[in-house]
């Protein structure tokens, strides 16, 4: 299937190479001003070409040929010359009618697999074990959620990885801190090695409370501090005790992590930290050491990545600390073998902070140094901050961390309000109600993060992102709800939809808008950008907007074959805005 401006861009681009010119230059796009839906800008490239060769060239003398070379194909309603020779496109009715039909009949409403499926790797985790989860993991799992159904809808074998933080000075703490507490416990005995208690001596809860207690003290008392350290040592140098408290604080934090995620809408394929990697560790830096890319400089072990293409100043890799400490350059390295062995991507996309951005790009560089991955394969698809009103990171009144669950509560108690006022607590049972509160908070939540391109920094505003006006989840969910209500309506009254005869303007508009959605796919994926992805799916809900209120669907004198065609074209907009949601995380309820 080709998208109506793919044919007219085709047709076009003949025409400009018939003429000598390069074909590149008929590129039909959509056009920037009121009036034809489409417009080629290639006459004034080629006439500024024949003027670089010396000869005259008016870009409106080619405009004018290219018109009528253009005008022997059925394709076009109309082509019209303005300004300096821009050419303004009108499809044919027959075109857009025909494109219609196709995305009807396209369960994917017009977005083509890819002919090059790739295996894919997303980590786009990174929370903590024992820690309970933030707002600074919000937009790494909705925008890292978002690329990885995009990618997978797109046809690649994607898989979701959490990168857990389990590994280091926080694991000590919780260690040392348990010991204080529960000094008899049997991990603690360094002559026991074996058959330790299946039940976790802990909770999450009680891991929340145990690590932030030991952080205090370790501040305020160095001493304490350095038992978290040599605990740390203990525990990295595979102490049996140690590694199976490890085990009971990642099993224990997997289950919550769950919980806060699937809230979110969000899951993994793998649920893996840094500890998975650490048996890698030795064998790498040997490795590594054999290929003769590894210095010493001051006891430390390090590569040198500065000259690795393109050369830029760069600090080194540091693979082993000169106290012996791996430290996060050497986990995530580790991780790209565990990777390379267990799955052999073809690509590994990270969405992690841009403030990351300089330590990603170190160890990308040792990668391709070690010769393990291409440049080409490895992306750090880097993110701005959701801040405050003050502009700075977003946090609670009292200036700390605003949990996660903290956040959700109070996006679904602005939901809930917002659809009290719009009277649907007099409309829906108690369930209902709840069901339809809860996908709106996601909805506020979600599009308000994903609209915004990725890297610029945005501000929290709970009663602009729950609103159902203007441009917001809570509006596309009623989009969709509008047309479920108008498909029911239909069915209850015996109605059916037909072939789809689109002949007002906002019906063409909106079959135009329905065959964008190719375009607003790929260029989404290829630049891992949702906010396009965002801004389709808002368009497509106003487009339709306008032709409910220039189109009558259902009224009495509306003719059957047009009632037929524009029950159609209804029910074609609610399957893609609805896939668009799913992409995006999202759900629609059934009424509002």
């Amino acid at each position: 299937m080709t998208s109506v401006q793919g044919r007219l861009t085709a047709l076009t681009q003949s025409a400009f190479d018939a003429m000598g010119f390069d074909a590149a230059l008929g590129a039909v796009l959509p056009s920037t001003k009121d009036g034809a839906p489409f417009q080629c800008n290639g006459a004034m490239a080629a006439a500024g070409a024949l003027k670089k060769k010396g000869e005259k060239a008016n870009p409106r003398d080619i405009a004018a040929k290219i018109v009528e070379a253009l005008s022997a194909h059925d394709e076009f309603a109309s082509l019209e010359i303005a300004g300096p020779g821009f050419i303004n496109i009108t499809p044919s009715d027959a075109l857009i009618n025909a494109r219609a039909a196709q995305l009807a009949d396209d369960a994917r409403t017009g977005a083509p697999l890819t002919p090059e499926a790739k295996t894919i790797v997303i980590d786009y985790g990174g929370a903590n074990v024992a820690k309970p989860m933030h707002v600074g993991h919000l937009r790494s799992a909705v925008i890292g959620e978002s690329l990885k159904r995009l990618l997978r809808f797109e046809g690649h074998t994607v898989i979701g990885d959490i990168h857990m933080g389990d590994w280091g000075l926080q694991m000590g703490h919780l260690i040392t801190e348990l010991e204080d507490e529960q000094p008899d416990l049997s991990y603690f005995d360094g002559s026991v090695t074996s058959g330790y208690p299946a039940q976790s001596p802990v909770t999450m809860e009680d891991m929340a409370r145990l690590y932030p207690a030991a952080s205090a003290k370790s501040k305020a008392d160095p001493s304490r501090l350095e038992r978290s350290r040599v605990a740390t040592a203990e525990l990295q140098a595979g102490r049996a005790g140690y590694r199976a408290l490890l085990d009971h604080f990642i099993t224990e934090s997997i289950k919550a992590l769950k919980k806060g995620y699937g809230d979110l809408g969000v899951s993994f394929d793998l649920w893996k930290g840094e500890a998975a990697v650490d048996p890698l560790i030795p064998g790498m830096i040997n490795d590594l050491t054999a290929m003769g890319i590894t210095e010493e400089d001051d006891g430390a072990l390090i590569i040198r990545v500065d000259d690795v293409a393109p050369a830029k100043e760069m600090a080194p890799v540091m693979l082993r600390a000169s106290s012996g400490a791996v430290l996060y350059h050497t986990t995530d390295l580790a991780t790209l073998i565990d990777r390379k062995t267990q799955i052999n991507p073809d690509f590994i996309l990270y969405v992690v902070d841009q403030r990351q951005a300089l330590h990603f790009e170190q160890v990308f560089r040792a990668a391709i140094r070690a010769g393990w991955y291409t440049p080409d394969q490895l992306y750090h698809a880097g993110f701005g901050t959701m801040n405050g009103k003050d502009g700075k990171p977003f946090t609670t009144r009292g200036g700390g961390v605003l949990k996660l669950e903290d956040l959700l509560s109070m996006m679904h108690e602005a939901a809930s309000e917002r659809v009290k006022a719009a009277g649907m607590a007099d409309k829906f049972g108690k369930d209902e109600l709840e069901d339809i509160t809860g996908k709106v908070a996601i909805a506020a939540l979600k599009f308000a993060d994903l609209q915004n391109q990725r890297m610029t920094n945005y501000i929290f505003d709970i009663e602009r992102f729950t609103a159902f006006e203007g441009k917001t989840g809570p509006y596309l969910l009623y989009a969709a709800v509008r047309i479920k209500s108008i498909l029911r309506k239909a069915r209850a009254a015996g109605l059916d939809g037909g072939p789809i005869n689109a002949a007002a303007p906002a019906e063409q508009n909106l079959i135009l808008m329905l065959d964008s959605f190719e375009m607003a796919l790929s260029v989404s994926t290829d630049k891992f950008a949702p906010h396009i992805l965002c801004d389709h799916v808002y368009k497509l809900a106003q487009a339709f907007s306008r032709f409910y209120s220039d189109c009558p669907i259902l009224a009495d004198d509306t003719p059957e074959d047009v009632k037929a065609s524009r029950l159609s074209l209804a029910a074609l907009t609610l399957r893609q805005i609805e896939l668009c949601l799913d992409l995006l995380g999202m759900e629609a309820p059934e009424r509002m």
